[in-house]
């Protein structure tokens, strides 16, 4: 039988896994838990109570907002240009009863338009995706996580140089659920024709910018252009491809991009990358976030 070699967990705003490990990053169980929203002062409790019957010497590798001001505790941002091992390194470090805990540290950034920019747990992702990808460590390359906030990151040679945040998943769930855009309209279908139409006008329609095309949902929806069933795949259409069309405005000359996400939404992207010519892999998001504990574990074996 494979022995534990420690916990890994991902612990975010909404929800909590953790994940009982071998020393290589392989599952040997999962607890599932509050998002540190509801945790709040009751997250070393929390943990304690789900990492019982888990052996006590074991140590604990956690990233994500578990390290921000409503954490656990706060793991600082480290300034990119950032390798991977200085990530590593840069762990917050303290003891919760027996076990030794690890947080990742979040990344900061001046983005490619100049503002400041963070991000707290896609870190952990990235180093996962170059230890599963070892070729993505050497060269320039770029990579987007699709999420609430997206984050498109440049990395090179290994270090995490500079990265931009998008705020498209967050917009998309606002718009569809609180206006009347597509309220009511069901789910996001990528093969629907109204999909391919929203790409198309942020694609093209460079001068008008995603506020002047918004309203399109509503409008080609009274004209009888498209059904309302399709309101959010045409709305879906438009926010993912704003989001594509300037990513790669900002760091042009990329011909592939690496997704990190789950399979669903990088088949949006991946079609709004190649409506551009450009092409695209995926990297599931839980496995790069496991990669990237089992990465951070074993660097600190070796400190």
């Amino acid at each position: 039988m494979t022995s534990a070699g420690f916990i890994g967990g991902d612990w975010g705003t909404t929800r909590l896994r953790l994940f009982l490990c071998d020393r290589d990053g392989g599952v040997l169980a999962r607890r599932d838990g509050p998002g540190v929203a509801d945790a709040g002062e009751r997250a070393a409790e929390i943990f304690a109570e789900l990492t019982a019957g888990w052996d006590a010497a074991l140590p604990a590798i956690l990233c994500g907002m578990v390290g921000s001001t409503i954490g656990w505790r706060e793991a600082a941002y480290l300034p990119c240009p950032v390798a991977a091992d200085a990530i590593a390194q840069g762990a917050l470090r303290f003891a919760a009863a027996t076990r030794d805990i690890a947080i990742i540290p979040g990344l900061s950034c001046r983005n490619a338009i100049g503002l400041f920019d963070v991000m707290r747990g896609e870190e952990t992702q990235i180093l996962g995706a170059l230890r599963l990808k070892q070729e993505l460590a050497q060269g320039r390359h770029l990579f987007c996580l699709p999420g609430t906030h997206a984050k498109w990151v440049l990395v090179e040679d290994g270090h995490v140089a500079h990265f931009q945040t998008a705020l498209s998943g967050e917009l998309f769930a606002l718009l569809s659920a609180h206006s009347v855009l597509a309220r009511g309209a069901g789910a996001v279908d990528g093969d629907h024709p109204a999909f391919a139409e929203g790409l198309g006008l942020a694609r093209k329609q460079t001068q008008a910018g995603l506020l002047h095309l918004l309203f399109s949902t509503r409008s080609r929806q009274l004209a009888g252009e498209i059904p309302k069933a399709a309101a959010a795949s045409y709305l879906s259409g438009l926010v993912i491809g704003e989001d594509v069309a300037a990513a790669l405005r900002l760091f042009g000359g990329h011909a592939r991009v690496t997704l990190v996400c789950a399979p669903e939404l990088a088949a949006l992207y991946a079609k709004a990358l190649a409506a551009h010519g450009v092409g695209s892999d995926t990297i599931t998001g839980e496995d790069t976030a496991l990669a990237g504990l089992a990465f951070v574990h074993q660097a600190l074996l070796g400190a």
